[in-house]
């Protein structure tokens, strides 16, 4: 599982880790929303009383900001995923060999593509990323 931090997603790391205290190693952009990937126990520290720190670094960044928790295994990836792609609502997700099939319905399904298929290469760089599967949106 490896993956590239460019210099851009290094700053978004470096400020995240100044402003909450918590060292992460992940984040991702997803539909213009930056999501930092922070281990399950740090999340409400993470987020800050009444959201302050997510509102601090959404102001410094002039984005939207996620905090997500690591997934455990491919058993937490529709928890993941559904957190991910709110307010798209999935029905179910499956793991087929090596594919990662995302049941959504006919409105959802096009939220979950996107404009030019943005929002679905997006999806599959996370999913390859975190799970080793390709995805399917059905």
């Amino acid at each position: 599982m490896i993956r590239k931090i460019d210099m851009q997603h290094m700053r978004y790391l470096n400020l995240f880790s100044k402003i909450t205290k918590i060292n992460t190693q992940h984040c991702f952009i997803y539909n213009g929303q930056i999501i930092f990937v922070v281990p399950g126990s740090m999340v409400s520290r993470a987020i800050g009383d009444n959201g302050k720190n997510i509102r601090r670094i959404s102001e410094v960044l002039n984005r939207k900001v996620k905090v997500v928790m690591t997934p455990d295994g491919i058993k937490d990836a529709e928890k993941f995923i559904s957190t991910i792609i709110y307010p798209a609502q999935l029905k179910s997700v499956e793991v087929k060999d090596n594919i990662l099939i995302i049941n959504a319905g006919q409105q959802n399904k096009a939220m979950l593509i996107g404009r030019n298929k943005v929002r679905l290469d997006e999806m599959k760089e996370i999913v390859k990323s975190y799970f080793g599967k390709e995805v399917k949106v059905v």
